[in-house]
């Protein structure tokens, strides 16, 4: 556990030495006048994270008062038992998830809605005869589990497909293997492993969610009720932040690439700039609207919120959730124009 904690110790002490020279040198040593907010991502560095990167190496928490540490995610660090235990202020996961914790007794609430649209998807192999939903019906399947099943449920449930299912990890090792013929996937992620460990995107079948009506918001940024009632300011300038941070990766994506790398290789994580630079293409588009986009960057539509919130009890993940303005305390929210 020292091994773990030592070196985010260190970097938040450096990260408080930086801040007071700040002070100093641009505020006339007003260090009071700074918020001090950990954030964990729920998973090891990635582009999926980047904005969160940027805004912190751009100075655009600074420039908001705040002194932000981030925390290193992985299967390590789980988000909701570091919130429960104290350990960060801030996480970032999924809405399905969020409603969980709240229906399991975390007072969660929502501080900004990043990911917009899902990427979550099926992947078949043709070669194993994969070219159509019905085709899945008694073939061997890994699916994650928890709230990430959500969507795969229903889809088996509204297709009348009944795969035989295996559970699945961190990786996709079975897919490749040859173990099962479909695998659960991320668009920006997993989909694209599978092109770098030798798969040609024109021997895949990709089946989005999103494409059968059952695509849910994901990444937002997440705290306690208590804590966001004594530092709401904070928390919405931390989620706009963010977004700006976003946005400067959109106008800049190989200088956010260099960023995101940087963070990747502190980690030890074993990717690469292609993938990463594929991750940070596709989940931009789920964050940042382009013309013709209904729905505000950073802002949960009421919609959204219900349609999860409805799939998550009839699924039975959850027994009921709260009232959207119990759940976005901001007031912030827009209504879908078709």
């Amino acid at each position: 556990m020292k091994s773990t904690l030592f070196p985010q110790i260190l970097i938040l002490w450096i990260r408080r030495i930086s801040v007071v020279f700040f002070c100093l040198l641009f505020l006339g040593g007003k260090a009071s006048a700074f918020t001090s907010l950990f954030v964990l991502p729920q998973w090891s560095p990635q582009a999926q994270f980047a904005g969160i990167y940027v805004a912190y190496e751009k100075g655009f928490y600074l420039r908001h008062m705040l002194d932000v540490t981030i925390l290193q995610g992985g299967p390590q660090a789980d988000p909701w038992t570091f919130l429960r235990e104290g350990k960060t202020d801030l996480v970032t996961q999924f809405l399905s998830s969020a409603l969980e914790a709240r229906d399991q007794g975390l007072p969660v609430v929502l501080a900004g809605q990043m990911v917009q649209k899902s990427s979550l998807m099926l992947v078949g192999r043709k070669d194993r005869g994969i070219e159509a939903l019905g085709d899945l019906s008694g073939r061997p399947l890994s699916r994650w589990d928890s709230s990430f099943r959500l969507g795969f449920d229903l889809l088996f449930d509204n297709q009348n497909v009944v795969p035989r299912i295996y559970p699945q990890y961190y990786s996709v090792n079975l897919f490749i293997r040859g173990v099962v013929d479909v695998c659960s996937a991320m668009y920006y992620n997993e989909y694209h492993m599978l092109y770098q460990a030798g798969f040609d995107f024109d021997e895949l079948s990709p089946f989005l969610l999103e494409d059968y009506g059952l695509g849910f918001p994901e990444d937002g940024i997440y705290c306690t009720e208590s804590f966001y009632r004594e530092n709401s300011e904070d928390c919405e300038a931390f989620a706009e932040a963010t977004l700006e941070g976003w946005g400067y990766a959109r106008e800049h994506p190989e200088e956010a690439l260099d960023i995101v790398m940087k963070y990747v290789d502190r980690a030890h994580v074993p990717t690469n700039r292609g993938h990463m630079r594929w991750m940070l293409h596709s989940i931009l588009s789920c964050i940042l609207p382009a013309s013709g986009d209904s729905w505000e960057a950073g802002v949960l539509s009421r919609e959204d919120y219900s349609r999860t919130g409805e799939a998550l009890v009839r699924g039975k993940l959850i027994g009921s959730f709260p009232a959207y303005e119990d759940f976005v305390p901001s007031g912030k929210e827009i209504n879908h124009v078709p």
